[in-house]
């Protein structure tokens, strides 16, 4: 069953109103445009509560104010009990309207089996409207609580976990990010001490309106404090990310260069689509996959299997690639060096990043899709 938010209400209300104007405010707000185009329809922020927790439902108590105008040359031929009648019947027709819309087999929201109030008021605000109070509750499934939600932490051999949300050192002023503290519980902390080299932490306005760290393209680029803790042959790294230029050549979000280039990981954007690639400098070879549009935000998944010397990547929710690096030595490992957030050894990013995520394996096809759904359903990417 699809998740539906308040969001998602709202622009179903606003899509059936199609009479006059439609906001989402408050009543005192009612006559501070005098441009409105009555009928008027005023959702009112609803409160909510979640009854019966792993059912994952939340109950939204719905005030809807419906208004037209009703000046003293009107009154003179429409009664008040026939103006009040006629704006309920585009209120009804409204509902109907609603509800037809979640009249499907997998039901997103539906109206609760209780009374609707109905309220009529007259002379309201300056223009001294008639008004239409509805007051009803409507259940939604609005979100999968644990144990059936799963989140990255679930999984063995987590050991970084760096998210826009959480665990960012910054100045308010300058928004300018010095640290980013690793979620995994691993002190796999990422840091950058020179300010202008810093990228900036926004509280919103990325993927799905979240938090993201956005990185200049020019200097900025974040390191980590101890090596790169990828202590087998094999990893799995996921990225939610965004690339903010046309630069086709490629840029990293994730970077790990073993010493000498024995071993290099690179995972971000190629020619404007998203990346991952693997390369060895003893063989000489290496192995890279890309797709989507790096344009918009994208979701990486991608993982290493050292046995076999195999690349497996995922982007969205696209058909999964596989390519193996033949001679592969399942003798190297990651953790000679540090690794970098938004650069490589040579380019640096212009990028919105969310999230970054490593396991120290490669998880299973299922972990990965839990993973993955975890971060979809955060960000909303597909």
């Amino acid at each position: 069953m699809a998740i539906t938010r308040l969001t998602d209400i709202i622009e179903v209300f606003d899509s059936k109103w199609t009479y006059g104007d439609m906001k989402f405010g408050y009543e005192s707000e009612v006559n501070q445009d005098h441009d409105t185009k009555y009928p008027l329809m005023l959702v009112e922020p609803p409160e909510s509560t979640i009854p019966v927790v792993y059912n994952g439902r939340e109950e939204y108590t719905f005030e809807i104010n419906f208004y037209n105008l009703y000046s003293q040359a009107a009154q003179s031929v429409v009664t008040l009990q026939k103006r009040w009648d006629n704006l309920q019947d585009l209120a009804n027709e409204w509902l109907d309207m609603v509800l037809k819309n979640y009249q499907d087999v997998n039901v997103e929201a539906y109206l609760e089996d209780e009374s609707i109030a109905i309220e009529r008021v007259k002379e309201v605000a300056n223009d001294r409207l008639v008004q239409i109070k509805l007051t009803f509750t409507m259940s939604a499934f609005t979100k999968c609580f644990r144990p059936v939600s799963n989140y990255p932490s679930d999984y063995s051999d987590l050991v970084v976990w760096l998210k826009a949300d959480s665990g960012a050192t910054f100045d308010i002023a300058s928004k300018r990010v010095s640290a980013w503290a690793d979620q995994s519980g691993n002190s796999n902390d990422v840091a950058q001490s020179t300010a202008a080299n810093q990228p900036l932490r926004h509280g919103y306005d990325g993927a799905n309106d979240k938090s993201y760290l956005s990185f200049d393209g020019t200097n900025d680029f974040l390191v980590s404090s101890s090596n790169c803790p990828i202590s087998t042959n094999s990893y799995t790294i996921f990225v939610v990310a965004k690339h903010n230029s046309t630069q086709t050549d490629t840029r990293s979000i994730f970077f790990y260069q073993k010493t000498s280039s024995v071993a290099v990981i690179k995972v971000g954007f190629n020619d404007n689509k998203l990346y991952s690639s693997i390369r060895s400098g003893v063989l000489n070879t290496a192995q890279s996959q890309t797709s989507g549009n790096a344009n918009s935000y994208g979701l990486i998944a991608t993982s290493f299997n050292g046995n076999g010397g195999r690349l497996t990547s995922q982007f969205n929710n696209e058909s999964s690639q596989s390519n193996t690096i033949l001679g592969w030595s399942s003798a190297i490992d990651y953790n000679e060096n540090t690794f970098t957030i938004g650069a490589d050894s040579s380019t640096f990013a212009s990028a919105n990043v969310e999230e970054v995520i490593v396991y120290n394996r490669e998880i299973t096809d299922d972990e990965k899709l839990d993973v993955r759904n975890y971060l979809n359903t955060k960000y909303k990417i597909y």
